[in-house]
This record gives C-alpha cells, structure tokens and sequence, in this order.
C-alpha cells in the first residue's frame, strides 16, 4: 500500500467579494519531495497556501496530513502540525532583531525573564547546519532582504516544521542568494522536509523540483513531473499560450541627450563610505540603458538620488536641458516616470483602493481635480478601469480593491500601468518583472521597447541577467558604487558581463576623471588593493 501524502488539500474553494480565487483545486504533496506550484499572477498560489496555513478559511474542501483530515483555524494550528511558511511579503517586526524574530511567539522564560541563550545556540547551530548566516543581534530594518528571507527560514526551522511553503521565496533575491537558496531547499529534502515552492521562475522549478501542479485564474490546469516536462510546456499550461521568450525589437535610433548624470555622489545610510562614487553618464532619446551589477553596489541609492528621494552629496542632473538637483519629486515627476524597486515602500498606498492608486501623482491635476479642489471620481474611476483592460491588471473588485488585496504580481503590474501611461520624457524602471509571470515579463518588455521607439528614454535597472542581455541597448555596470564598464549587449557575453559584475574587470575609457585604457584591460582587484596599502 502507498504511504499516505504528507499533506492533501482536496477541492479547495475559497472566494472572496467579485472573486472565487481558489476553484475545487486539489494538491497532494509527497513526503520528502520539492513540489512547485506555478501560475501567472493571481492564478490563487498565495491563497491555497495561505489556507494552507490557516491564515485563510475555505469555504468548500478538506486538508488531510498523513492520511488523516486536519482542521487548520489559524497559523499556530499549522505550527502545531509542522507547517510552516515563508512569505512572499515578510512577517517581520523591523525593530526587533533577527533573534527576537526567530523565537516570537515561541519563547522559552523563567521568571517571567526571556531565556535567550538557549534559542541562540539552537539558532546558531540551525545557521551552520543549513548555511543560513545571519548575525541574530542586528535589527531587521537594518539587514538586506536577503538577510530577512534567512530569517524567516530559521523561524520554521526553528519550530521544527517538517512542511515548509516558500511563497514566492527568490522575488526579491540576487542571482547569487538564489542559488543559495536552491542548495538550501535541496539539503531540506535531503534531511526528509517536503516542500512546497511557488515560483514563476520555470529555471528554478527545472533546477530544483520532483513536480509542478499548474494554477490558472483560480482552477486546476494539472500535476506533471518536472525532469519530464519542458519549460515551453509549463508556460503554455500556466498562461493557456505559447509565450515568446525572445527579446523581439528594431535597433535602437538615439536621438537627443534626455537624460545628463555628472559626477553624480550619493551618501550610504548603512555605513561612512558614499554609496554612489563620482558616476556620469548620458541617457538618449529612443534607447533603453541598463544599469547592471550585483545587488547593493550602490543602484538603490543611485535611483533614490536622481528621483529625489535622497539628496546628492555631489554632482549635477540634467533631464530635457533642465537642471534638475534640487528640484523636489513632485516637480521631477513633471518629466520622469519611476517604477520603484519596492511596491510596498514607495510605489503603492497600500490601504487605498487601485483606482485612487492609479492617479496617485496626477490626482491634482484638471483631469482628475475640479476647480474646488474635489476630486473627480467618475473621472477616476473610467481611467482606471481603462489602465486595468490595457494592462491586464486583475483583481477581484476592479478599481475599488484595496491594493493590499490584490496579489503581487497584480500590484506590479498596476504601477508598470500607472507609470507608463503617465506623460513623460524619462522611464526609470527599476526590477520591473519582479514577481511577474513569463507572460506578464514579455508584456512589460514589449511595453518597455515600446517607450524606447516612441521617442523617450528608458533606463533599467535589473539584476536579471537575461533581462539585462535581452532588452538594453547599453549596459552600464555598477560596482562598489563606481561605473565600470559600458557593453554593447549584442557584442558581450554573460561570462564577460559576470567579470564586470564582480569588479574583476573594467573598461574605465567612459569616465572623463580616469585615463583612457583598452577596453579588454583586466584589472585584478585584490592585487591592486594589496599595493595601494
């Protein structure tokens, strides 16, 4: 006889208002294997998981864990089980330290005294088994996200779950912390874990699942064998067509300068040093830019710079001939669009409805405001609905939902929409694609390549490399907060790319204060930095 599942949800139905997100699906998770679930955006991933995990109820359906039906209430009903979870958006209290975190909700007191010594221990040993570094003293709001996914990590391992859901767990991660966390999921299954894993990303669910079960809009598509199954096939089944995975566009025809950096020096919050080192360059009219390079080489702090929400400790920006450095960003927005790393923070009001989100830097203006100073609503609600056709924005009550409602590919693409429609010289996109589908990524590329022919400027910013191979017309690459070489992508490779990346490389000819040297010069850092001291 066949040992029972490790956890069975059968005929999952869950509906919310104007939306049955999660329509009689059923998954069956083995023990000890890494089972994926793939769907497009706001396919109900998060949603089955979330009931799951107890944070939701389902109307219809039943949950079995070994063989025997469960009755999960809330999360610590799935603690108790063994269930854990990782969160597309973390559950972290930013003033609490990684430790405080790990044992919230389960600490160990005397006294009445927290006993914080044995948790450490337990939480160090769990560290180096697992290779999830942290430092359990420094606060959240101080660490990298790649940091805080460790941290979450260590809360399930720490409570000894057996059933591990990551949501959505490489969205916010490096190249380089992806393919930790990879080694990380297999050592789990090595160790007798089952998880499960929602991705859209079809190299990951290649590299590292036993199988796939396909969500699309709410119901059940299929469970097939991932060693067995081309990438080509899942993204047919998880969008209903086949998807272009090639980068289609014309050679780019620059024409005047829109965009001028000079000598561009922006301070770091985390430490003495500046963040953005002297940078200068030029964006043209009718080209995309990529700035490129390995995450916290100084791009966050170089977007915040030229959009205004950090001041320059030097330098100059000029866009459309206008000298625009001390200008506030509501003035900047005037003549630039901005996609902004994170949706949370800076791109969405989370507990405003989508219609009032999509007017967000144009609700002021005659379109949307009378002369009494009310806003039109009728006004705004018509071109939001008109942003949400175009864009294919969904959500389960169109342009009243609540943003933070909608699922996090939908809020992306909600911003992309907004941004773009918006009148503009400049497009400052910034990880455009994080956390979307391959159908709604070749929708964002083709809007992107879109802008670039209709005459404006596109600067990228992205730590996809096949994103940043595919879409620029230049590379810029960033490192330690320095550009260090400018690559035409159609005459570069990725290992070449790579080198730059990592510093081990540089072509210096593009900065007006360094002597001009030849572009394959090979500069070996370590060497150069031991002679400098």
């Amino acid at each position: 006889m066949d040992a029972p599942y490790a956890i069975e949800m059968v005929n999952i139905t869950k509906r919310f208002p104007g939306i049955i997100a999660n329509d009689n699906i059923t998954l069956q998770l083995r023990r000890g294997e890494i089972h994926a679930l793939l769907g497009e955006n706001g396919a109900g991933k998060s949603t089955l998981m979330s009931v799951l995990f107890g944070l939701y109820q389902a109307e219809e359906g039943v949950i079995k864990k070994d063989g025997k039906e469960v009755k999960i209430n809330n999360p610590n009903d799935a603690n108790d089980l063994g269930i854990g979870m990782v969160h597309q958006h973390f559950k972290l209290v930013q003033c609490f330290t990684v430790l405080e975190n790990i044992i919230l909700g389960v600490e160990s007191t005397k006294g009445g005294v927290l006993q914080m010594d044995e948790a450490r221990a337990k939480v160090k040993a769990l560290s180096e088994k697992y290779g999830l570094h942290v430092d359990p003293d420094a606060k959240i709001e101080d660490i990298t996200v790649g940091m805080q996914q460790r941290t979450e990590i260590l809360k399930m391992l720490f409570r000894d779950n057996e059933i591990l859901i990551f949501d959505e767990p490489t969205a916010v991660l490096t190249p380089q912390e992806i393919e930790e966390l990879m080694e990380i999921m297999n050592n789990l299954r090595a160790e007798g874990k089952s998880i499960l894993f929602i991705t859209h990303k079809l190299n990951e669910i290649k590299a590292v699942a036993d199988r796939v079960t396909v969500l699309r809009r709410g119901k059940y598509i299929g469970t097939v064998d991932v060693a067995t199954t081309s990438k080509e096939e899942m993204s047919r089944m998880m969008v209903g067509r086949d998807v272009n995975m090639v980068v289609d566009k014309e050679p780019a025809k620059p024409g005047d300068v829109i965009l001028k950096v000079e000598n561009m020096t922006v301070a770091s919050k985390m430490h003495s040093n500046n963040a953005v080192k002297n940078v200068s360059f030029e964006v043209h009219k009718g080209e995309i830019v990529c700035i490129a390079g390995i995450d916290g080489n100084g791009q966050t702090e170089f977007v915040y710079g030229l959009t205004g929400m950090e001041p320059l400790v030097d330098g100059k920006i000029t866009l459309c001939g206008k000298d625009i450095t001390k200008d506030s960003i509501r003035q900047r927005s005037k003549l630039l669009s901005h996609i902004p790393e994170d949706r949370h923070k800076h791109g969405l009001v989370l507990d405003y409805p989508l219609e009032y989100n999509m007017v967000l830097q144009r609700y002021y203006q005659p379109e949307f405001t009378s002369g009494a100073g009310f806003l039109k609503r009728k006004e705004i609600r018509e071109y939001s609905e008109k942003l949400e056709a175009a864009y294919d924005v969904r959500s389960g009550q169109g342009p009243i939902t609540i943003a933070r409602a909608m699922s996090g590919g939908n809020q992306q693409k909600a911003i992309i929409a907004r941004e773009i429609d918006k009148d503009h010289q400049l497009l400052v996109a910034v990880q455009p694609t994080r956390g979307l589908d391959v159908g709604a990524i070749e929708g964002v590329h083709k809007n992107l390549i879109a802008e670039r022919d209709n005459g404006r400027a596109v600067l990228l910013i992205s730590l996809e490399l096949e994103e940043v191979m595919n879409v620029p017309d230049r590379i810029l690459v960033m490192y330690e907060g320095e550009i260090v070489g400018e690559l035409d992508p159609k005459k570069t490779t990725v290992e070449e790319l790579g080198l730059y990346m990592a510093g081990a490389k540089r072509n210096v000819d593009i900065d007006a204060n360094t002597p001009e040297v030849e572009e394959s010069e090979v500069i070996d850092t370590a060497a150069a930095r031991k002679e400098e001291k």
